[in-house]
C-alpha cells in the first residue's frame, strides 16, 4: 500500500476531503520523523514501536573485486510490532474472493 492509497483509504473512512487527509497524514509522518531524529522512540499502542538502533562498524568484502571494505557504524530505523499486531498478523488470512470464470465462446 502506498502513501497515496493510505490517504485515500483514510479519507473514505473519515469522510474528509482527500487534500485535508493528505495534510493530516503528512503531519503524522513528520511528527514520527521528528521524534525519531531527536532520539525518541515512537510507540503506538496496539500497533508497535519505531526506533533507531546502532549497527556496529564491520569489515565487508566487495563481491566484484574481493577487496576488504570498512563499513562504518550507522543508525538504522527499526520497527517492533506490538503484541496485538503480532497476534493479528499470525491469524490465518481470509480467503481471497475468486474471480468469476471467464466464458470462452467457440466461434
Amino acid at each position: 500500500m502506498t502513501k497515496a492509497e493510505v490517504i485515500s483509504a483514510v479519507a473514505r473512512r473519515v469522510g474528509l476531503p482527500r487534500k485535508e487527509t493528505a495534510l493530516v497524514v503528512e503531519l503524522f509522518l513528520d511528527s514520527v520523523r521528528s521524534a525519531l531524529m531527536k532520539g525518541d522512540k515512537v510507540s503506538l499502542v496496539g500497533f508497535g514501536t519505531f526506533y533507531f538502533r546502532q549497527k556496529r562498524a564491520r569489515q565487508a568484502r566487495n563481491p566484484r573485486t574481493g577487496a576488504k571494505v570498512h563499513v562504518p557504524r550507522k543508525r538504522v530505523a527499526a520497527f517492533k510490532p506490538g503484541r496485538a499486531f503480532r497476534l493479528l498478523a499470525n491469524q490465518p488470512a481470509p480467503p481471497k474472493p475468486q474471480e468469476p470464470e471467464q466464458i470462452q465462446m467457440n466461434t
